[in-house]
């Protein structure tokens, strides 16, 4: 398939939250650094009564609001809002499809990206739609959002009705995760240095962990979160894609299907969590009354717009196991809930401890870390000990963070992860998108959890708003002798 030629996108749900906050505002910045070459035109498809010039209006708005102050530029928008066009459309009103036909049947451009911000249960009778109404050449991709179903056998039906219009090769599953900067940033440190890759096994690595935790609750999301809970919302896709990325063995090249060939051994590799091990691998939580910012908020349960909700976690924290000769004896904890005392994603490298050491009251808790920050701020440090200054008759160790990435520069170059999967999606690359069988294999291990979960009725143990998640979340770790990096 050709990836050299002009593109259309079209993003069904184009004035819904995802395109409005994220979408429109990264192609925009797209236009502004001079990235959106190969990007013809952007038709935004919804089932509002709008004309184009009403859509431009309301998107000139939108982005004012959710761009940086420093991005907006009068003579970018003039430029963008050219680009600029609008559909009504029905998901399931074939003559809807006809009048998007007519529009992109007028362009000269041969690519076509359609970007599927829509509700997941209605990818396929999209797809199908598009196939009938023609507008589906060799040059034509779609974008799959997350989540891709709701279980395995979901997931699979989807894909399925999804694959009968597009090609794997044309079709790509985003994680916003992937496109963060940081995240990419492994592959860099892991196969750049020889500083590092030599390091990065169970001879040297004590543990990894890898957080994603959030501030916010689940108001304005509460009927879809009541039905998945944080194991399907995240550890499905976001943590373990981060884990594979972190645990993969070094691909053959830099090419999407050698990274993804990699990623998906590791998630082949996940130990199955059962109910054997369930209660000593996992824990549940959600949040209970308490305070975030100094604010009070009130319990999951008593949050509105949802119902039948008491056996959803708003929190979980597990113990996987790679079983390969790279990671064997090394847990990997995954942690991830909301209304926890604070907003941040990252993953922790631990070594392990020196076996013998030269130093008087040497402070063996102060172990070597490397700590990759995703959010809020995206940076790399190393923790590590040296001599604290001063005149005295033992030397004495004090901890030291080393930051491994410039700040500067990554002021000056930072980007939303919405900017560099668009831009990858315009231009064809898939390296930063899930493949078909990583999504189902994550979804295999995830059910084999909630299986295990439904067979021994695993309690879910309550936490106060704004602190990190149930008590039982720090025993899980403390029976080994690790605790979670804060």
């Amino acid at each position: 398939m050709c990836m050299s030629h002009m593109v259309d996108l079209v993003i069904f749900g184009g004035t819904g939250d995802l395109s409005t906050r994220k979408l429109l505002p990264a192609l925009y910045q797209l236009q502004r650094h001079q990235l959106a070459d190969r990007l013809n035109r952007i038709i935004a498809t919804g089932r509002g009564e709008l004309d184009p010039e009403s859509f431009r209006n309301e998107a000139h708005a939108n982005l004012k609001k959710y761009l940086p102050q420093d991005s907006w530029d009068e003579a970018v928008w003039e430029r963008f809002c050219q680009r600029l066009d609008y559909v009504k459309l029905d998901a399931g009103n074939a003559a809807d499809y006809a009048q998007l036909a007519e529009l992109l049947n007028q362009s000269e451009a041969p690519g076509r990206l359609y970007y599927l911000a829509t509700l997941p249960s209605l990818y396929g009778e999209i797809c199908q739609q598009l196939q009938n109404a023609s507008v589906v050449n060799e040059a034509s991709r779609v974008v799959l959002e997350k989540p891709l179903g709701h279980d395995l056998e979901s997931c699979r039906s989807i894909n399925e009705q999804v694959a009968r219009v597009f090609d794997e090769e044309a079709t790509f599953r985003i994680d916003h995760y992937l496109g963060k900067e940081t995240v990419q940033n492994l592959l860099a440190l892991r196969f750049g240095n020889q500083l590092f890759h030599p390091m990065w096994n169970n001879t040297f690595i004590s543990s990894v962990q890898i957080t994603v935790a959030e501030e916010i609750g689940v108001a304005g999301r509460g009927s879809y979160y009541a039905d998945t809970g944080a194991l399907r919302d995240m550890v499905q896709n976001h943590l373990l894609q981060v884990l594979s990325l972190v645990a993969m063995e070094p691909p053959a090249s830099l090419k999407a299907t050698d990274i993804r060939d990699e990623k998906m051994k590791v998630l082949r590799c996940l130990e199955p969590i059962t109910g054997e091990n369930v209660k000593k691998r996992t824990v549940r939580g959600r949040y209970g009354a308490g305070a975030v910012d100094g604010e009070a908020v009130k319990g999951f349960l008593e949050e509105d717009a949802f119902h039948h909700a008491d056996n959803t976690e708003t929190f979980v924290a597990l113990k996987a196991s790679i079983n390969n000769w790279r990671w064997a004896g090394v847990p990997f904890y995954l942690r991830t809930g909301k209304r926890l005392s604070g907003r941040y994603s990252e993953i922790v490298i631990e070594y392990r401890r020196q076996s013998f050491s030269l130093f008087a009251n040497d402070p063996q808790e102060l172990t070597n870390k490397l700590v990759i920050h995703l959010q809020p701020q995206e940076s790399i440090s190393l923790h590590t000990v040296n001599k604290k200054p001063g005149l005295t008759s033992k030397l004495k160790l004090q901890p030291v963070e080393l930051h491994l990435t410039d700040e500067s520069q990554n002021k000056g170059d930072s980007y939303d992860a919405y900017e560099r999967l668009l831009l990858d999606a315009v231009h064809g690359d898939q390296t930063l998108f899930m493949r078909r069988d990583e999504v189902e294999t994550a979804w295999r291990w995830i059910d084999s959890i909630i299986g295990a979960w439904d067979e021994n009725s695993t309690p879910i143990k309550s936490y106060n708003a704004g602190t990190m998640g149930p008590n039982a979340a720090t025993a899980l770790l403390a029976v080994e002798g690790h605790s979670w990096h804060e």
